[in-house]
């Protein structure tokens, strides 16, 4: 789908301008990874939500905004509270309401995580740790890179990406899973399956 190109493309376009304390991550030379761990996670979005995120995107653009880096400096909030404070005025202010609602959306995207673990726990091993009470300065959860990801999203991607996870939810699927097959799919495995028996 050429609107997942096009993000992927403007994310990265953002994340080689994104400038880190101890000089360029040795990531953001590796668009290969970067495009599938991306890829992985847009192929299982509906394309209004795509569209919508796209549109974030290109409205930080036109500001002179990155919302990777936006990003990024949100999920210093746990991995380095003290660096955090510096940059918090730079933010934008969430309200109280949206924070508490992308808790509860983060609450059932760490509850598929730990099931994806439980199943695939080689697959699970080769990503992020899940939980903020894991983070250190050198490691991001999978859970405070999802706080600091949902952080950045308009009001109205905001919106569209809660219905998609409640979707989900109430009909038993579980994302996780979904981003992870494509994955493994991506990096030439048959499946999930095939990937956690050749790890």
């Amino acid at each position: 789908m050429e609107v997942i190109n096009n993000i992927i493309e403007l994310e990265y376009s953002q994340f080689d301008r994104t400038r880190n304390e101890g000089g360029r991550a040795f990531c953001q030379n590796d668009w290969g990874t970067f495009s599938i761990m991306r890829k992985s996670q847009y192929m299982t979005w509906p394309k209004e939500l795509l569209d919508s995120y796209y549109q974030d995107l290109l409205g930080a653009e036109e500001r002179g905004w990155n919302l990777i880096t936006e990003k990024y400096a949100r999920m210093m909030k746990t991995t380095t509270p003290e660096k955090y404070r510096e940059l918090e005025d730079k933010l934008p202010v969430l309200s109280e309401e949206r924070i508490a609602i992308q808790e509860e959306i983060i609450a059932i995207q760490v509850g598929w995580m730990e099931e994806f673990a439980a199943q695939y726990p080689k697959m699970a091993g080769n990503a992020r740790s899940i939980h903020t009470s894991e983070d250190t300065p050198d490691n991001t959860s999978y859970e405070t890179y999802l706080r600091g990801e949902i952080g950045t999203y308009s009001e109205n991607t905001l919106v569209l990406y809660g219905r998609f996870i409640v979707s989900l939810f109430q009909n038993g699927q579980n994302l996780a899973f979904q981003i992870m097959e494509n994955t493994a799919k991506l990096y030439g495995y048959a499946s999930l399956e095939d990937a956690e028996a050749k790890l």
